[in-house]
């Protein structure tokens, strides 16, 4: 059979939540807001589906450029290259 290669592959104990943990997260996570040029922490929600980042950049710290809708751009620095993505605030941590 041939392999897959989908977004969430190899996830599965990157994108897991703990027994205390199960269920949606709290509305408060989604309605936080950040300043240009905040730092933060990516710590994807697995059970928000919606800008969730790649889960290459689990755990990865990043700086917010601009707010885009309901999400925010990010710079991330991925070895020597800088790389921007798009995540919603439910995957942000300050």
């Amino acid at each position: 059979m041939a392999k897959s290669h989908g977004f969430k592959r190899k996830t599965r104990k990157k994108l897991r939540k703990s027994v205390r943990e199960k269920g949606l997260s709290p509305i408060t996570r989604a309605i936080q807001e950040f300043d240009e040029g905040d730092r933060v922490y990516i710590k994807i929600d697995p059970s928000v589906h919606k800008g969730m980042p790649h889960p290459r950049f689990h755990g990865m710290n990043g700086k917010i450029i601009e707010r885009r809708g309901r999400a925010y751009l990010l710079e991330v620095k991925d070895g020597n290259k800088k790389k921007t993505l798009i995540a919603r605030p439910q995957h942000l941590k300050r």
